[in-house]
C-alpha cells in the first residue's frame, strides 16, 4: 500500500534524474506534497541553476510564476499545495487553461480522507470547481500505476494544464499497467467484471480515487452472494466525459443499478448514473475524525453499496 502522493513522489524522483525541462516547486508544504525529490537543486537568490522553488504560502503567485515558465518554452513547471487551497490560485489556474498552458498542478490530501486534520482542510466542493473549468484536465489516481499513467498523460499534454490529486492515505495496488499500454488515457474504463466479461446489463460501481477501493471491495462482497457487477475506474472525469458516447456506453452499461462513489460533492456524478442511479458522496462538509469513521460517517462503505445493489435487484 502506497498513498498517491508518495507515488507522485516515486515517479518525479524518475523523471528529474532523467531530465532537465522539469522545474517543481511547492506553496509552503513541499514535506507534504511529496513534490521534492533529492534530485532536486534549490533556486535561490544569486544561483538560478536548480529545478525547485519554495514558493512560500504563496499559491497565487505560484502559478503565476508558473504561467510564466510555460510561457517562456522548453521548461515544464510544477508545482504543489493541498487540494483546499486549489481555491487561492484559481484565477492563475484559469489562465493557464485559457492559455492552453502545459502547466502542472499537484493538489495532495485530495479528500476527507484527511481524518483528524478536520473539515478546514478537507476539500468537499473543490473538484467540481476545478472539473469545470475548459481545458483543464483533473486527474484523480486510484494507485501508483495510475499515477504513472496520469502523469504521462500530463506531461504529453502541451496545450493545457493538468491537476493531480493525490491521497495522503495509503492505497493498495487494484490495477495493472502493461508496457505501450496507457488506460487512464480515456479518462475512464472497466477495471474489472467479476464474472470475468462483459455483460452490459450487470451492475456497475463507479470511482475514482481512494473510492475506487472500496467498489472492489463491494464487488467481493456482492460477488459472495452471486451478484455479479462491473468495476469502473475513472481517473479523469474531464476526458473520459470527451470520450465518443459509444465509448462512455459501452463503459458504464445499461444496468439499472449504477452506482457512483467519491469522496467530494456528489453533484457532477449525477448525470453520469443517470436518474435511476445512485450517487454516494458528500453534501455537507466533512468532520474531524479518524478517516475510516468519517467514512463510514457518510456512508461511503462496501457494506452500504452491497446494499443498494441488492436493493436495486429485486
Amino acid at each position: 500500500s502506497l498513498a498517491t502522493r508518495k507515488s507522485s513522489e516515486t515517479i518525479l524522483n524518475t523523471l528529474i534524474k532523467n531530465t532537465n525541462t522539469l522545474i517543481g516547486g511547492s506553496a509552503d508544504l513541499t514535506g507534504s506534497n511529496n513534490t521534492k525529490t533529492k534530485h532536486h537543486k534549490l533556486i535561490i537568490p544569486g544561483n538560478f541553476s536548480g529545478n525547485y522553488i519554495h514558493y512560500g504560502v504563496r499559491e497565487h503567485a505560484m502559478a503565476g510564476v508558473m504561467n510564466g515558465l510555460a510561457l517562456y518554452g522548453c521548461l515544464i513547471p510544477f508545482g504543489g499545495t493541498f487540494l483546499i487551497f486549489s481555491d487561492y490560485l484559481k484565477p492563475s489556474m484559469r489562465l493557464s487553461a485559457l492559455m492552453k498552458l502545459r502547466v502542472i498542478y499537484i493538489f495532495s490530501h485530495d479528500s476527507i480522507g484527511l481524518g483528524e486534520d478536520g473539515p478546514t482542510h478537507q476539500p468537499i466542493e473543490q473538484l467540481e470547481h476545478l472539473r469545470a473549468i475548459p481545458n483543464l484536465n483533473v486527474f484523480r489516481p486510484a494507485d501508483i500505476n495510475e499515477t504513472l499513467e496520469c502523469w504521462e498523460i500530463a506531461l504529453k499534454s502541451k496545450n493545457n494544464p493538468s491537476a493531480i490529486a493525490l491521497s495522503r492515505q495509503k492505497l493498495p495496488y487494484v490495477s495493472e499497467h502493461k508496457s505501450g499500454e496507457n488506460r487512464c488515457s480515456k479518462g475512464g474504463y472497466i477495471l474489472k467484471n467479476s464474472r470475468g466479461k462483459y455483460i452490459e446489463t450487470e451492475p456497475v460501481l463507479i470511482a475514482s480515487g481512494s473510492e475506487v477501493e472500496i467498489a472492489l471491495e463491494a464487488q467481493e462482497k456482492l460477488k459472495a452472494k452471486n451478484i455479479d457487477t462491473r468495476v469502473v475506474s475513472v481517473p479523469c472525469f474531464d476526458i473520459f466525459k470527451n470520450q465518443p458516447l459509444e465509448y462512455q456506453r459501452e463503459v458504464i452499461g445499461y444496468s439499472g443499478t449504477t452506482i457512483s462513489i467519491e469522496a467530494s460533492s456528489q453533484s457532477g456524478w449525477k448525470s453520469t448514473v443517470g436518474r435511476s442511479g445512485t450517487t454516494l458522496g458528500l453534501t455537507t462538509f466533512g468532520k474531524s475524525a479518524p478517516y475510516k469513521d468519517i467514512y463510514k460517517l457518510f456512508n461511503l462503505t462496501s457494506d452500504e453499496i452491497v446494499k443498494i445493489v441488492e436493493r436495486g435487484i429485486k
